[in-house]
């Protein structure tokens, strides 16, 4: 009998995500059978479904804002990615019914970072100073990272964990670095900080909303490389799926079922 898989995200808020689409259409790609919920959940939540994980009642569990570094302090190990950035995204159940906890969003930028196009550019400015900008940071390789937050604290506490790693004011710009946005900022309509993406070599920004947001707009005018909120929302997608599953789902595809919920 074919396994049913029982995938969930929690965070809050999670009704606008289209993580559940595309992780459906996941599943009819690769020719397996199970669900995909999105649950708003707070911490509370997320330890009863992490009893669930450890049980056998679910599968694999994705986590959003503001649950990324709290499910990293639940799980009962984590992979390199997740240990690096100090926060995780996906869970699972590992041997002897003990919670796994991984980075898919570190595995996304670290792909994005390697593409044609962004591998020669030696400079990242990542703006936020949460789980995902955590993630980015991680990623870096062997590139000059710069973080920017409009909580200098934050900034400079995240920093700190990282080797190499300035602290700049916010809306300051880094001339021909790949710009992380790795905050809200876009998913409503706001702008960044003028003249961040204006600098910039690439961008990858991941908000994203039934329009491009400023950012993306900004940067396709210009002719930049850019990387949208449903191209790496679908990268770190397929990373996850392929953690629970050991099954390769196209991500491109993923991106443009996202694109059209």
């Amino acid at each position: 009998m074919s396994q049913v898989y029982r995938l969930a995200l929690l965070g809050d808020p999670v009704v606008h995500s289209r993580s559940p689409a595309i992780h459906a259409a996941a599943l009819s790609l690769s020719g397996l059978t199970g669900e995909y919920k999105a649950i708003t959940a707070n911490q509370q939540v997320l330890e009863k479904t992490l009893t669930d994980l450890r049980s056998g009642a679910i599968d694999g569990i994705n986590v959003t804002m503001p649950l990324k570094r709290i499910a990293f302090e639940l799980a009962d190990d984590t992979t390199s990615e997740g240990r690096l950035a100090g926060s995780v995204n996906t869970l699972k159940r590992s041997e002897g019914g003990l919670v796994l906890g991984h980075s898919t969003d570190a595995v996304a930028f670290r792909e994005i970072f390697e593409d044609d196009g962004f591998k020669d550019l030696n400079s990242v400015l990542v703006l936020g100073a949460g789980g995902s900008a955590a993630a980015a940071l991680a990623a870096l390789g062997g590139r000059i990272g710069y973080l920017s937050a409009r909580t200098p604290g934050t900034a400079q506490a995240l920093a700190e964990t990282f080797d190499s790693v300035g602290v700049i004011p916010w809306g300051a710009s880094v001339a021909g670095a790949v710009v992380v946005n790795a905050t809200p900022l876009g998913m409503s309509g706001e702008r960044l900080p003028e003249g961040v993406v204006d600098l910039a070599g690439a961008l990858v920004d991941l908000p994203y909303a039934d329009a491009n947001t400023p950012a993306t707009t900004e940067a396709m005018e210009r002719g930049m490389l850019a990387v949208d909120g449903f191209e790496f929302l679908a990268r770190q997608a397929a990373a996850s799926f392929r953690w629970w599953t050991g099954e390769n789902v196209d991500s491109a595809e993923l991106a443009e079922i996202a694109r059209n919920v």
